[in-house]
Formats: C-alpha cells, sequence, structure tokens
C-alpha cells in the first residue's frame, strides 16, 4: 500500500452512496475540483468537527466549483443520521471495505475495530492529486476553509 503523491491519477474507487446508487471516484468529481473525505466515523468528534466544517463552507466552495464526496465504514443508517445532523448536501459513502479503500488510496487503517483514518485528497479537474493529507490517528485532516483558499489562489494564479 503506496500513499498518493502530487500529480497521481486518483485511482479508481467504488463506494455504495448513502440513500442509493454508487459514489465512483474520481469521476463522480472529474471536471471539477475535488474533495475526497475519508473520515474515521461517526463516533470521532474530530471528524464530526471537519465534515460540519465543509458543510458550512458548502456554498464558497460550489461558487469555487468544487465537489466534496466524504466515505467511511460507518453502515447507511449511521451515515444517513450524520448527513441529517451536520446538513451535509455532498455525497456521502457507507460500508467503505477497509482493505480495498486502504490499498487504493494509502490511508491508514486502525486494526481493532477495523476502520479507515482521517484521510483528504484535493483533485485537479483532470482528476490528478494536488494535495493528500494522511492522518495515523484522530488529528491532522483537510480544513474547509484551507481547501477554499488553496483553489482560490490555484484558479486566480492559473498559467
Amino acid at each position: 500500500m503506496s500513499r498518493l503523491s502530487n500529480g497521481q491519477p486518483f485511482p479508481p474507487l467504488e463506494v455504495p452512496a448513502v440513500g442509493g446508487g454508487t459514489i465512483s471516484l474520481p469521476d463522480d468529481l472529474a471536471g471539477s475540483y475535488g474533495v475526497v473525505l475519508i473520515y474515521r466515523g461517526s463516533w470521532c468528534p474530530y471528524c464530526n468537527a471537519q465534515l460540519a466544517g465543509f458543510s458550512r463552507a458548502h456554498g464558497a466552495l460550489t461558487e469555487l466549483g468544487v465537489k466534496i464526496a466524504a466515505l467511511s465504514v460507518d453502515d447507511e443508517a449511521t451515515s444517513a443520521a450524520l448527513i441529517a445532523k451536520h446538513k451535509l448536501r455532498f455525497p456521502v459513502g457507507h460500508s467503505a471495505d477497509v482493505g480495498k479503500v486502504a490499498a487504493t488510496t494509502g490511508a491508514y487503517v486502525n486494526d481493532n475495530p477495523p476502520y479507515l483514518q482521517s484521510t483528504g485528497f484535493v483533485l485537479a479537474p483532470d482528476r490528478t492529486v494536488r494535495v493528500a493529507v494522511y492522518s495515523s490517528d484522530a488529528i491532522g485532516r483537510l480544513v474547509a476553509d484551507d481547501v477554499a483558499g488553496y483553489i482560490r489562489y490555484l484558479t486566480e494564479h492559473a498559467p
């Protein structure tokens, strides 16, 4: 399992979406800047703060043309409750396969109980990784305001 680097294409990854269907990454984010948030679970206070922050920044990120997708190992009912709690307006994947996601993205894994550690990616419109943030435990993750500022900088200083 290797970590993804800047400039590398984001590999194909599919997870069930809350409410039905599938989140297909990076295809669902293609053509726009994209943010992929892998969170530990609805029980994690840091994950709740991160997701709530992205929910609050949704308008500003949408104005910048940013698409967001989040996923975890939580089941669909737990994920749906989290969406309602934070009024999330972006797709959330549930029941992610720990081994598959870790092998695909390089995310760190907690072994017992099994879940994915917080991992975040900012993708360019061409589906390549612009930023990869890996946490090996509870803290260290993408912050919505930082992502908005970074993408604003990239779009204003594009060659």
